[in-house]
Formats: structure tokens, C-alpha cells, sequence
């Protein structure tokens, strides 16, 4: 007896081990607003809305399992076997019971249902907020990295999102090639990228997102690339947004490309067939906008840091970073390569 107690307390103390780390876990969710990629700390206000009905669910899950387990241990106790074996008295159909677990399942599925519908059509119409304009954003989805057009502010970019806190952004969601899925957890459900269809969704990052990056994906596999298909939101201020939006607005302000020897091999080579440069001769609308490529933290779809030494290893050899990429090794010597990173990194 002394070696079984023994025993059940050293799994008790096992398992509030576990629950400890894993309550733990999920503080670091609220004290880091990119990890985990979690849905249920939302910053935004449909996330917000989503998640209200992920509670109310979760609520009523739990007492359908405390009322089924609750019936169920009563019902292990109370015709347990006796110690004289008396076969238990038999009953053969409760017309009360087979009502009542007829009538509370459907209450239960009718106080799900009429948030969900009424959540689902909410879902499909942005707020309107007249002190506060929409942001429309066009998002197209591409094997493997994502395009972002500003319609409204003549602003393109890739696979970082800049949006403002406190308003709210209206995307049209596309697709150039085959179907992907457009995901931010943190601010609210997805929605896919189909060919030949233009898909909706909104959100309104909440303020105290402001200064905070957050991690998105695409969530439908799209090919052999797909799990490193990866996007990146930044939510600026209201002011540091405007002073990104008329960074992105001007030409790209790198050194006069016909005086250095990287910007006269990108602009005199095939790199000009698939990317644009606002205000040169590259108006390619393949690849991504490297107009101001400089100022992003990411290249290749948010797998590298952007820095000079991965620019060149992504011009030299991009397959050998993305296997299946679109984008070809054009055979360029090593210091090609180096003198159009360094002209690249120019570019903000």
C-alpha cells in the first residue's frame, strides 16, 4: 500500500508539472504578440469577435461533458454490482429521459447556432466608421510569396502588410496561379486565394497591436514551397503608417543606377523582365516590387533576414534556398551577384 501511494503522488506532481509548463507556455503567448501563431489571444476586432464565439462553444462543450460524465458516474455508483449479486432490476424504456436528451441537445445546438450565423454575416460586411475610412488592400496570392497592392495610395510591396491601428482594412483576396489561404491568427480567421474568384475579409488591429509584428502563412498547400509561402504584418501607428505609406510613394532613392556597377547589371539584365523598380527602367510585374526592397526584414517570403550576404545567396543560387522556385539562376558571376546585392540593399 505504502508503494502505491508512493506512486500516485509522484504522478500527481508529474502532472501539475505539466500543467504548469503548460500554463506557462500560454503566458508567453500573451507576453510575445508573434508566438505562438495562437488564435485565441486575438488583436483585432473580428478576431475578437471570433473568439467570443470560440468562448461561448467552449462554454457550452463543457457543460454537455460535465452533465454526460456527471450522469454517467452517477450512473456507475449508483447500479454498481453488490456483494450479493443480485441482478440489478431491469428497465425497458423512459419516455421523460429519451425527451429530455432529445430537447437539451437541441437548446444546446440553437444557442450555438444563432451567434454563429449571426458571427458569419458580420463577418461578411466591415463595420463602417465614419471617423475612420476604410484601408482597402489587395492581397494575390503567388507560388510561393504573397503581393500586396495599396489601390487607394498607388503603393505595391511583398510579403510584409503595413497596416494602421485602429482602422479598418478591406482585403480583396486573389490568386495567379492555383488556390492558397491568407492567414493572420492573431487578428482574425482565413480566407482562400482561388484562380479567377475575389474573395473578401477585413479586420481592425486593435492599438495596443501598434509597434508589434506578427507572423501569417499560407494555410492551404499550394505546392512544394508552401510551408515556406510566409507573410509578416507590421501594425504602425497612425503616424509611423504615414511615414511609411510616403517612403513607399516616392521612387526608390538608391545612387543613380547608370554609376554603379550592380544597378547597370540588374537594369541592363533579365532581372527587369520580372521585377518593378519605380522610376528605372524595370517595370516587370512577375516578381515581387523590389522598389524598396532595402527596407524590408525579409526576403525570399520571410525565410531569410534581409541582409546583403542572403541577398547574394538568393540571386546566386534561389533554388538552393526554395527548392521549385520561379525564380531562375541566371548564371551570374560572384561578383555580379555581390555588386547587385549591394545595389538592392540600396533601395529604400
Amino acid at each position: 500500500m505504502a508503494t502505491r501511494r508512493h506512486t500516485s503522488r509522484r504522478l500527481l506532481g508529474l502532472g501539475l508539472l505539466t500543467a504548469s509548463a503548460i500554463l506557462g507556455a500560454g503566458c508567453n503567448a500573451l507576453a510575445d504578440p508573434r508566438l505562438p501563431q495562437t488564435t485565441v489571444f486575438p488583436l483585432s476586432d473580428w478576431g475578437g469577435q471570433i473568439q467570443w464565439l470560440y468562448n461561448l462553444i467552449f462554454i457550452m462543450a463543457l457543460v454537455v461533458f460535465v452533465g454526460v460524465e456527471g450522469f454517467f458516474l452517477y450512473a456507475i455508483v449508483r447500479f454498481r454490482r453488490r456483494p450479493d449479486n443480485r441482478l440489478p432490476s431491469q428497465t425497458h424504456g423512459n419516455t421523460t429521459l429519451e425527451i429530455a436528451w432529445t430537447i437539451i441537445p437541441a437548446i444546446v445546438l440553437l444557442i450555438i447556432a444563432v451567434p454563429t450565423i449571426s458571427t458569419i454575416f458580420a463577418s461578411d460586411t466591415p463595420p463602417v466608421r465614419a471617423d475612420s475610412p476604410d484601408l482597402r488592400v489587395t492581397v494575390i496570392g503567388h507560388q510561393w510569396w504573397w503581393e500586396f497592392e495599396y489601390p487607394d495610395l498607388g503603393i505595391t510591396t511583398a510579403n510584409e502588410l503595413h497596416l494602421p491601428s485602429n482602422q479598418t482594412a478591406v482585403f480583396d483576396i486573389q490568386s495567379s496561379d492555383v488556390i492558397h489561404s491568407f492567414w493572420f491568427p492573431r487578428m482574425g480567421g482565413k480566407v482562400d486565394a482561388i484562380p479567377t474568384r475575389n474573395n473578401h475579409m477585413w479586420f481592425r488591429p486593435d492599438a495596443e497591436a501598434a509597434g508589434h509584428e506578427f507572423y501569417g502563412q499560407c494555410v492551404e498547400f499550394c505546392g512544394t514551397q508552401h510551408a515556406n509561402m510566409r507573410m509578416r504584418l507590421f501594425v504602425d501607428s497612425p503616424q509611423d503608417f504615414q511615414r511609411w505609406v510616403d517612403q513607399n510613394k516616392a521612387n526608390a532613392n538608391a545612387v543613380q543606377p547608370q554609376v554603379t556597377r550592380g544597378g547597370a547589371i540588374f537594369l541592363g539584365g533579365a532581372c527587369v523582365a520580372c521585377h518593378t523598380v519605380k522610376g528605372t527602367l524595370a517595370q516587370g510585374k512577375v516578381g515581387p516590387d523590389l522598389t524598396h526592397v532595402g527596407s524590408r526584414s525579409t526576403i525570399a517570403a520571410g525565410i531569410l533576414d534581409n541582409t546583403p550576404e542572403n541577398l547574394a545567396r538568393w540571386i546566386h543560387q534561389p533554388s538552393a534556398i526554395k527548392v521549385g522556385t520561379k525564380m531562375p539562376d541566371l548564371g551570374l558571376s560572384d561578383q555580379d551577384v555581390r555588386d547587385i546585392a549591394a545595389y538592392l540593399t540600396t533601395l529604400k
